[in-house]
């Protein structure tokens, strides 16, 4: 419905923007904030905003929007590179806490002056470097993810411990079916980021997708034990426990995650 693909759905869940809760069947269930978040995401990301702006903008959005639609209507746009935000008649810019929003994200064109600050400090070529390449993959996601997945490939050859280019390019096997070269990514990454935890789960995710279930669960332990409080990585192993018969260890993470969500 919103156009997402689950694993894009499932990184917005690792990394806190939603909190979704259980049904009756284990889906998901999503509150009208959820949604418009999501649907928010993908749509700036289609308006070719870069990703880091987005997760900035959404960290400030989520507080802030109410549980229920107003009457008002609410307006997110994208205006150029930045995030906009529209009530009524108030505008305010996303990132600074100066809002504009709305369920429809659109693409408007805009310009960008820039301001002189003085003399600011170069970062060292080399991290420059890595995050050109970073940024131009992100670009070519929604447009072109063939070139997106060769850019990343340019990135991790430069950069071998740029643990979101692994992350991104596993997102992009995942979401076209090829779970086993994702695992063999997140077993490289692993090697040189051996404590980012959302590359345990999303390795984690891949393996449950190849029906490897004993060592999905080893790499929820992993992930869980580098950062306790990713709620879905207790889901995911208390259901894998679950099929595989081990109650114990079921009831001991559904109980996890139901702390977690509850909090």
């Amino acid at each position: 419905m919103l156009g997402l693909s689950r694993h894009a759905v499932a990184r917005l869940i690792a990394h806190g923007f939603v909190s979704p809760s259980r049904g009756p069947r284990n889906e998901y269930r999503f509150s009208f904030r959820d949604v418009v978040l999501l649907r928010t995401a993908h749509k700036l990301q289609l308006a070719h905003i870069p990703t880091r702006k987005i997760v900035r903008a959404l960290q400030r959005l989520r507080g802030t929007l109410p549980a229920e639609l107003p009457l008002s209507g609410l307006r997110i746009t994208a205006v150029g590179n930045e995030i906009a935000v529209h009530e009524r008649d108030s505008r305010w810019e996303a990132e600074s806490g100066q809002l504009l929003m709305d369920f429809d994200v659109a693409a408007l064109r805009g310009t960008v002056s820039f301001v002189e600050r003085g003399p600011v400090e170069a970062p060292p070529p080399a991290q420059s470097s890595a995050e050109t390449l970073f940024a131009q993959a992100e670009a070519l996601e929604a447009s072109d993810p063939a070139a997106a997945e060769r850019a990343y490939e340019r990135l991790l050859d430069a950069a071998p411990t740029h643990a979101d280019g692994y992350l991104n390019l596993g997102a992009l096997l995942c979401e076209s079916g090829r779970f086993a070269q994702a695992v063999a990514l997140y077993d490289t990454a692993l090697g040189y980021c051996p404590d980012v935890a959302l590359l345990h789960f999303n390795r984690a995710v891949a393996l449950e997708d190849l029906e490897r279930y004993r060592e999905a669960l080893l790499a929820y332990d992993r992930c869980l034990t580098l950062d306790p409080g990713i709620g879905d990585a207790h889901f995911n192993a208390a259901r894998l426990h679950d099929h595989l018969g081990d109650q114990k260890q079921a009831i001991r993470h559904f109980s996890a995650y139901r702390r977690l969500r509850d909090k």
